[in-house]
């Protein structure tokens, strides 16, 4: 089935979404093969890894589009890919999105901040008025050629301008089409709940940030209270930075892999994700074609 199919019939389905943030295409693969029905190209988390460098609005789309275009062609599960403020001005937005969805992309999101953006549960975030982000949204709407491919509404406004005119602001860009919404960064349980209640009957996310500004939930708690997706944008990229710390720290003190080899998956599980056999096997078939090996059996 089409990506944007699937994501569109996920939505439509009761429960919540549970949606990992990868930040490459093995990650992506690795998500997958946990299970995972629809997967989050995080900026932060490609920022980190590609750049070297935090969240701070300095991935440019160029660099984000060789990071999805691989995460598209090897998984089937559906793409969300964070879009910033959309890199630009409005041209600039309708150039993002037809981009992000000729490269496979299901779903972006966009959001109200200034440029150069930060992490939502940064400081210093900057906000643009309201009529600037529904002029992106417009862009985005237009830009797009296919109407399931969706467009999540990110709001910033809850450290600058308080959860009310935040919540206000998500009204304002449903109103003007977007078809999910997203209040990043509510800062207590009661600020998810009041969240939840704004907009009954209509699909919200909300990004769970471990050691961020908004507790933690589960699955269960955030379908009760209505939300349509859970996404989880930091845990593969901080696992694996945690997990690589451990390794090389103990590579480095030993002087050997002794120790390294309880800390890291098999030969076999590295080639079987990658489907390093399958390659090789369809090399050899095209030699044998090549060859004319085939011909003469």
């Amino acid at each position: 089935m089409d990506k944007r199919q699937i994501l569109t019939d996920l939505i439509k389905r009761p429960g919540v979404i549970l949606v990992p943030g990868v930040y490459d295409a093995l990650t992506a693969r690795i998500a997958e093969r946990a299970g995972f029905e629809a997967i989050f190209a995080t900026g932060a988390g490609i920022s980190n890894a590609h750049l070297g460098l935090g969240d701070v609005g300095l991935l440019t789309v160029d660099e984000l589009l060789r990071t999805i275009k691989p995460i598209c062609e090897v998984t089937k599960a559906p793409l969300i890919v964070d879009a910033d403020t959309g890199f630009g001005g409005y041209l600039n937005v309708r150039r993002t999105i037809r981009e992000l969805e000729q490269a496979g992309a299901a779903a972006i999101t966009l959001e109200d901040q200034m440029f150069p953006k930060r992490c939502g549960h940064f400081r210093g975030k900057r906000m643009v008025a309201v009529g600037e982000m529904i002029g992106r949204l417009s862009a985005a709407l237009d830009a797009r050629q296919d109407k399931r491919f969706l467009i999540i509404a990110r709001t910033d406004a809850r450290a600058s301008e308080g959860l009310e005119a935040a919540i206000e602001r998500v009204h304002r860009y449903f109103e003007a089409g977007a078809d999910i919404g997203f209040v990043e960064a509510p800062q207590t349980v009661e600020e998810v709940h009041a969240v939840a209640d704004a907009f009954k009957g209509k699909p919200m996310l909300l990004n769970l940030v471990e050691g961020g500004k908004t507790p933690l939930f589960s699955t269960v708690e955030l379908d009760q209270m209505g939300f349509k997706i859970m996404l989880c944008a930091n845990t593969a990229l901080r696992s694996a930075i945690k997990a690589v710390g451990q390794a090389m720290a103990a590579l480095k003190e030993d002087g050997a892999q002794k120790r390294t080899q309880t800390m890291i998956c098999t030969w076999q599980e590295r080639q079987s994700i990658v489907e390093s056999e399958s390659l090789m096997d369809l090399e050899i078939q095209y030699d044998r074609i090549a060859t004319g090996e085939d011909a003469k059996k």
